[in-house]
């Protein structure tokens, strides 16, 4: 009868914590949704309202000889420009808020069948497992402004063209190029993260390796992205550089043709995220990038070490450097076979760590604003490299050692305790 007692007073607790969460995500579901719908707006809103500007440039360059011509030119590639990035921002968030979307009523309907067990045991295993598996979720909300930023550009085009007969060939591009540097002058869609009220006190940063195992986060790569001459493993949790054999991966438009790259399949976004990766071979490139990276291009700014929104380590077989637009800072350090790769998104940090069983070197740590959700990026450059992301379950393996063999080795899950809330203020 004390047993039967027991687990009956057990099971009344989780439940009603299982209706305030059902609760929850009712509410969490229906803000993801406004937000989407928000950033489907700003989308067609970005491109109406630039449309309008390229009308009023056609308008003024028409009362202008064959000079003006070059300038026209230049004023609608910034304004395409603009559009280009502020369009991807978007859909990037948004695609974020779709994937968190479907995640939380997966979750949902789990609360529900869970609801319905009348086994105590059974109830408290899965909902233990559950409350293992999620954390709390930053809710989002979408504020659009975007005309009043455009009305800048307006301006800007409107004085210049009084000036323009005597400077047709350099007053337009100068003037907007000056204009695209100041301040909360740009076309993009700015966030802010609205936290519960039990959350709103900052945790600290993380120091040690249990520290930084708490914002461990669920990642695979994703097979979509990869590269053909790169084989997927273990659950999609290893990738292998077989150059020259290709693989039979159907045709995908996000699947990247020229250079040995593979995404994780999911994105991160306004929390703090870590992941372990045990690398193998000279030449592995881990880093972070935007979804909008191009797949199909052979230049520079199409591999993860390139372009002004990537940010990387690499491993040379010798030692680590850090890439970020197409600039390498090689870095005085020991070698490591497993790298601990901590974000900080809400203060803008991206650091790489040398991991061992106890301890956390810091590698490197970029500083910047991070302006869409961020992807997990890994290149595999040279055949046999290897990559293998670890999984949260096995975080506590034993590691390596700090040392590995300098000619080859060094240093293989996405819900954090954040979710999106979109500030979209264009």
């Amino acid at each position: 009868m004390g047993t039967e007692h027991g687990h009956a007073y057990m099971g009344q607790t989780p439940k009603r914590e299982l209706l305030q969460t059902q609760a929850e995500y009712d509410w969490k579901l229906k803000s993801t949704e406004n937000a989407i719908v928000k950033l489907q707006n700003n989308t067609q809103s970005i491109v109406s309202s630039i449309s309008e500007v390229k009308n009023l440039v056609s308008g003024q360059f028409g009362e202008l000889l064959e000079a003006v011509k070059m300038a026209h030119s230049d004023v609608l590639a910034f304004l395409e420009e603009k559009e280009h990035v502020a369009v991807n921002q978007a859909n990037g968030i948004k695609i974020h808020l779709e994937h968190k979307h479907a995640a939380m009523e997966e979750n949902k309907l789990r609360l529900e069948k869970m609801a319905l067990h009348t086994s105590d045991i059974l109830f408290l295993k899965e909902y233990c497992e559950l409350k293992k598996n999620t954390g709390d979720d930053v809710l989002p909300s979408v504020y659009i402004g975007l005309k009043d930023k455009l009305s800048g550009i307006r301006r800007v085009i409107s004085e210049s063209t009084e000036l323009l007969l005597q400077l047709v060939q350099t007053t337009y591009k100068e003037k907007l190029q000056e204009f695209a540097k100041e301040e909360d002058c740009g076309i993009k869609t700015m966030v802010s993260a609205l936290v519960p009220s039990r959350h709103r006190i900052s945790a600290p940063d993380p120091e040690t390796r249990s520290d930084f195992l708490k914002y461990t986060c669920p990642l695979m790569f994703d097979p979509d992205t990869a590269h053909r001459y790169l084989r997927l493993l273990e659950d999609n949790h290893k990738v292998t550089n077989t150059t020259p054999w290709e693989h039979s991966y159907p045709d995908h438009p996000e699947r990247f043709e020229h250079w040995r790259q593979v995404l994780s399949d999911n994105s991160l976004y306004m929390g703090r995220y870590y992941f372990e990766a045990e690398i193998s071979g000279a030449g592995v490139y881990i880093g972070m990038t935007y979804k909008s990276i191009d797949r199909k291009g052979s230049e520079s700014n199409s591999c993860i070490s390139g372009n002004n929104f990537s940010w990387s380590i690499q491993w040379h077989g010798k030692g680590f450097s850090v890439w970020h637009s197409d600039v390498e800072t090689p870095l005085k350090t020991d070698t490591f076979n497993r790298i601990g790769v901590y974000l900080d998104y809400p203060k803008g940090t991206l650091s790489f760590y040398g991991v061992t069983l106890d301890t956390m070197t810091l590698l490197h740590k970029f500083e910047c604003e991070f302006a869409e959700p961020l992807y997990p990026a890994f290149w595999l450059s040279k055949k046999e490299n290897s990559i293998r992301i670890i999984k949260a379950e096995d975080t506590d393996e034993k590691t390596p050692s700090s040392s590995a063999s300098s000619e080859e080795a060094a240093p293989s899950n996405t819900h954090s305790a954040s979710e999106v809330e979109a500030l979209a203020s264009i």
